[in-house]
């Protein structure tokens, strides 16, 4: 039997630094309102870049703040993460597509189905089945022996570990990384790398 070429999309806990969905804007955003105008929104995006418990520990964000944080993190919705341009034809492309998050189920779902793009997903692994967090490779393992995994693309270099570790093809989107087999700066450029090739290559052991 071919080996079938999958896409696994990886959503950190609270969706601000995940390949699919652009959450940075909105988190910056968010921060800013906490912040206040004196911090520059730039510089708050660039620590949301690392993660979003770097910013808060940067910040030095007071247990005031983090309750108003939390507040308006109930105000945002799916329409406030918007799609990659691009990401969905991979995901079309992909034979098999499976998450692994820290965030919740239900949370993921919401996301997912307000875009229409749960369909492409057969499978998720959530904060909900306890998994330690990354880069503990645990997760990935489970979902490396249930759907043999070709390729994990990612956005953080910290989440690129558990794949290298069991032999996963690895890709950096938007980012820079001597772990990363491959780099992507757009979704659009997907179809112009050698990535596709995966398949070929995996279709013929």
């Amino acid at each position: 039997m071919s080996k079938i070429y999958r896409f696994i999309a990886i959503f950190p806990k609270f969706l601000h630094q995940n390949p699919l969905f652009n959450t940075y804007p909105a988190y910056t955003e968010m921060l800013s309102l906490v912040l206040g105008e004196a911090v520059d929104k730039k510089e708050i995006y660039e620590k949301l870049k690392v993660s979003y418990s770097h910013a808060i520990d940067y910040y030095n964000i007071s247990s005031e703040q983090k309750e108003k944080i939390k507040r308006l993190k109930k105000e945002l919705s799916p329409k406030d993460m918007k799609p990659f341009h691009g990401a969905e034809e991979v995901l079309k492309f992909a034979d098999k597509n499976v998450i692994m998050t820290h965030k919740h189920r239900d949370g993921v779902l919401e996301i997912l189905k307000y875009y229409g793009w749960d369909k492409y997903f057969i499978d998720m692994v959530t904060i909900d089945d306890g998994f330690p967090r990354k880069p503990n490779p645990s997760s990935y393992i489970y979902l490396y022996q249930k759907h043999g995994i070709d390729l994990a693309i990612e956005d953080r270099e910290l989440d690129l570990l558990p794949a290298k570790k069991l032999g996963i093809a690895t890709c950096m989107f938007q980012g820079k990384s001597d772990v990363a087999d491959y780099h992507l700066q757009n979704y659009l450029d997907f179809f112009n790398t050698s990535i596709p090739s995966l398949r070929k290559v995996h279709n013929q052991q």
